[in-house]
């Protein structure tokens, strides 16, 4: 039996994970914390919650995940995204515990016209990437095992997200304009969540102290899934195309952010599914979920 804590448990993926593990897990111990409960931010808080609840597995969750807000708010991204994380893993390190970190493919520069390998070169834009680079950094040299997972364009039932944006502009517009310059993949995070249950039962020597990627299967620009969500939801909504510079930005995103999960569908023995299929069953589910 593993004690388990889940930090940034109120969020899109931490919400996923909670309804995953009900499911699924009656064996571990969890703790369900978000910045109320913990602030990943004091390391004496950190420190002191792992050892009261004897902790040894710890998935974060949390982030400062505001791309163009973190520009003006640089201290506070970093402090949630870099510091708070390094507390995380050198308390995990303490403890000869595991840190399952959710990274983001911003810390690449989308220069590339070939899906992200888990070698290539990093190179984040902007506050929000670097900051993100910076706590993956401080996990690596903390010396905790850890297992860090890359991913892209999360989504779920749960708070605010793409899915749910288009959802409510498609049915109370005639017509909205979605970039079509920026591709990369969808994440279901309840996919996502499911993955990382995987990783807490097996817990074996060889997955860990790796960087992993997950999105779902398939490529698509912002425009593409926004007609899928248009049409999913059946919206007369006229859903027009137009370039990144039509909407002005503090931050550059990147251009195309496709991750090749060829790594962790090895490792994991997994079949990940295309992100329409994903969208879909996303899309069930808010009939049923109520934030």
């Amino acid at each position: 039996m593993h004690n388990i804590l889940v930090t940034g448990s109120n969020g899109q993926l931490g919400n996923e994970l909670r309804l995953v593990v009900e499911k699924k897990d009656n064996v571990n111990n969890y703790f369900f914390t978000d910045v109320e409960e913990l602030d990943i931010t004091n390391k004496n808080d950190v420190s002191q919650f792992l050892h009261a609840n004897n902790i040894d597995i710890v998935v974060n969750c949390a982030a400062y995940t505001n791309v163009d807000k973190a520009e003006d708010e640089k201290e506070i991204a970093d402090l949630i995204n870099h510091i708070g994380v390094k507390n995380l893993a050198e308390s995990c390190k303490d403890r000869n515990g595991l840190l399952i970190h959710i990274s983001t493919d911003y810390v690449f520069d989308g220069t590339k016209n070939t899906p992200y390998k888990e070698t290539d070169e990093t190179k984040p834009l902007g506050i929000y990437g670097k900051t993100k680079l910076r706590g993956e950094n401080a996990i690596i040299n903390s010396g905790c095992d850890y297992v860090i997972i890359r991913t892209s364009w999360l989504y779920s039932s749960y708070g605010k997200n793409f899915l749910k944006t288009m959802q409510k502009l498609t049915a109370e517009k005639e017509s909205i304009k979605v970039v079509f310059d920026q591709v990369g993949t969808p994440t279901n995070a309840h996919d996502l969540a499911e993955v990382i249950y995987l990783i807490i039962q097996k817990n074996e020597k060889d997955i860990k102290n790796q960087i992993y990627f997950f999105s779902n299967e398939g490529v698509c620009s912002w425009f593409d899934f926004a007609v899928a969500i248009n049409e999913a939801f059946g919206h007369s909504c006229k859903v027009q195309p137009c370039h990144s510079e039509e909407f002005p930005s503090k931050v550059t995103r990147p251009s195309f952010s496709v991750l090749d999960k060829k790594k962790i569908k090895e490792i994991l023995e997994i079949e990940i599914p295309h992100w329409r299929v994903s969208m879909s069953k996303c899309i069930k589910t808010l009939g049923i979920i109520i934030d």
